[in-house]
């Protein structure tokens, strides 16, 4: 089969390699002092990368991290786009630093701080509804995670926005089954999520989270409705001594495994 090379003009090999370099990123921040949550870091850095080679130039759009314990992906995301010049890396969670362990929104392009869970989907469909208000197109998009749904306020946020219509609002929930204490469907178990969403007016798009060329044809707009994009992840994507394993959620690494782990990425 031909491999995609670009889709929507946007070349899909450069974007797998931005990955790549961030989830070395992601790995020498789990090497620092105080270590990262480095599981759904790794599960969500393959959207960030696509929902940043979109739409990060639109001014009247926002990007927003709700799985803000993930701030290493999204740190390391926006260093691959030169959007944060500083490696994040060699400060992330010193005293002092603003590479905080949650999205510090004194850094470019992080436009709120995100961190209590499922207090960023409100965030961008309150800007997805702004826009509207303003007569702009722009968009409203959140990454958030499927042990967040366990939250009230996602649903609250699902309702508001059916409710007035947000076709600028789109919802990605990395789908890692992982959380913090385990794996979701031991703990909270979220069934028929495709038909939860298409309740709540949604137009729902399921894909590979970690196929460049899907998420890049599913981060769009419909004028159906709100957008829910499922995408399917594994929790420690690309770092196969982690791969799917709950346990590894946040970690603190010494520097040779960080080395062996950054060498053997897939």
């Amino acid at each position: 089969m031909e491999q995609t090379v670009a889709v929507q003009g946007i070349h899909i090999p450069l974007l797998v390699e931005k990955a790549r370099e961030a989830r070395k990123l992601i790995i020498d921040m789990a090497a620092t002092p105080t270590g990262c949550h480095i599981g759904g870091s790794l599960s969500v850095i393959d959207l960030l990368i696509g929902a940043y080679a979109k739409h990060h130039q639109d001014p009247d759009t926002a990007i927003v991290l709700s799985k803000g314990h993930a701030a290493a992906a999204l740190y390391a995301a926006l260093h691959v786009y030169g959007i944060i010049p500083d490696n994040p890396a060699e400060s992330y969670g010193a005293e002092g630093s603003l590479f905080t362990g949650h999205p510090n929104h004194k850094l470019p392009g992080i436009p709120f701080a995100t961190g209590s869970l499922g207090h960023g989907i409100p965030y961008a469909a309150g800007w997805a509804l702004a826009q509207k208000l303003k007569g702009s197109n722009g968009l409203g998009i959140v990454i958030g995670g499927d042990g967040e749904l366990q939250e009230g306020l996602c649903w609250e946020t699902a309702q508001i926005a059916q409710a007035r219509m947000l076709n600028n609002f789109v919802y990605i929930v990395d789908c890692n089954g992982g959380q913090n204490d385990g794996y979701v469907h031991d703990i909270s178990p979220i069934r028929n999520l495709r038909q939860r969403f298409e309740a709540f007016g949604f137009v729902v798009r399921e894909i590979d989270g970690h196929a460049m060329e899907d998420i890049l044809a599913a981060i769009e707009p419909d004028p159906g409705g709100p957008v829910a994009i499922l995408a399917n992840t594994v929790k420690g994507k690309g770092v196969s001594a982690i791969e799917g394993n709950p346990e590894a959620h946040y970690v603190k690494i010494p520097e040779k495994l960080a080395l062996r782990w950054k060498v053997s990425l897939s």
